[in-house]
């Protein structure tokens, strides 16, 4: 009888510890995404602090610093997908057209709309359905040394300056050593004057490559000029294979086109006064593209419930202003933007800047095929900008 009891004991013993581990991790969900070392450091504490107020859940954390979205397209042929992604707005179009994302109002718990800036809902939109709750909202300012300016005695840029505004400024801070402004063939980079001239590549209704546009074209020659016609921005062959970035910080560049992300970079590695200011105006305003980044859901996903905790924990007020501390993000939340963790008194002092450029910018019209549109463009662009 006794030996029988103590079976019976040991079973009972066996059977909780089973239990107890099943408990502990007994939910796995992948989670995807890209970035920098610096912001890898700040996601895997934000996903230790989620595994520990959800000890059930797992977080399998797949970082993929390189050739990200064709690894994502494998995973996703393969029937393997991660169960949450990050992804932005250029690439959204071709997995949402594909089916393969869930929709993020099908719950209509995981995110209010009115907490974050109307351009990055859009961006992240695909038909008028929402598929990815954002995290930042990307958008472009001009960053420029001030002690340049100070050195040629050049005013700093207006607050409401035009194309010719900027032109003669341009022009006032080139010399033998320093060029005025920055000079990239990459959409991105000249998107804005078009834009700016009512142009751009795509028509808001995506049916029509509008890039041979008399607007669109406008922007483009005025592009073209600041290198070809004015010599204020610097050709290839002068930039020694040195990005604009870098040569913002040989003091090169006086003034330099580029988004947030530059901010803890020049923020640790310049050793010159610099600050912001807003891309001037053309014809039809200052208009810069806005493109987002966030959190999807695999429509395939074993645990849709856990991944959903998951993105509703990354873009929760506490996480996001963690991105914001490093100046990495321009925060899509607006409650975060107008916070002190994006407007900290740290460089640029003009951060301001950013918010009103999410709330003027116009997102970026983007199609399935958007990619090789843009790849055939830059192609047929190399000899009008070189």
């Amino acid at each position: 009888m006794l030996k029988l009891n103590l079976c019976v004991i040991f079973l009972i013993c066996i059977f909780a510890l089973c239990g107890c581990t099943k408990k502990t991790g007994e939910t796995v969900i992948k989670f995807a995404s890209w970035g920098s070392k610096s912001e890898v450091n700040i996601i895997k504490p934000i996903l230790e602090d989620f595994e520990k107020e959800n000890p059930y859940i797992k977080v399998e954390f797949m970082h993929i610093p390189q050739n990200y979205f064709q690894k994502i397209h494998l995973l996703f042929a393969s029937n393997t997908p991660p169960d949450v992604i990050f992804i932005n707005n250029l690439y959204l179009p071709v997995y949402a057209n594909a089916g393969v994302l869930r929709e993020i109002n099908d719950s209509g718990k995981m995110i209010n709309k009115n907490d974050f800036y109307p351009s990055s809902i859009k961006t992240l939109s695909y038909k008028n359905k929402l598929y990815a709750v954002p995290r930042d909202v990307s958008n472009l300012v001009i960053y420029y040394n001030k002690d340049i300016f100070n050195k040629k005695k050049v005013p700093y840029p207006a607050k409401n300056w035009t194309f010719d505004d900027f032109l003669n400024t341009a022009i006032k801070l080139t010399d033998k050593n320093t060029f005025g402004i920055s000079f990239e063939n990459d959409s991105l980079f000249y998107l804005p004057y078009l834009m700016s001239e009512g142009g751009g590549i795509l028509s808001d209704d995506l049916n029509e490559v509008i890039i041979n546009s008399p607007s669109s074209q406008r922007g483009i020659k005025f592009y073209s000029d600041l290198r070809k016609k004015y010599h204020v921005a610097p050709f290839k062959s002068e930039s020694a294979s040195a990005t604009a970035a870098q040569m913002f910080l040989q003091q090169k560049l006086a003034m330099h086109l580029s988004g947030r992300w530059l901010t803890p970079k020049y923020r640790e590695e310049a050793d010159f006064d610099w600050d912001i200011t807003a891309f001037p105006a053309g014809s039809k305003g200052s208009i810069v593209p806005a493109d987002a980044s966030g959190w999807a859901i695999s429509k395939a996903s074993k645990h849709p419930y856990e991944a959903e905790l998951l993105v509703k924990y990354l873009s929760s007020y506490d996480s996001i202003k963690k991105f914001c501390e490093s100046g990495l993000i321009m925060p899509a939340r607006k409650d975060i933007a107008n916070s002190k963790y994006f407007l900290d008194g740290k460089k640029p002092e003009s951060a301001n800047i950013f918010i009103q450029a999410a709330e003027t910018s116009k997102p970026t019209p983007v199609s399935v095929n958007y990619k090789e549109i843009v790849d055939k463009i830059n192609k047929q662009l190399e000899p009008v900008f070189e």
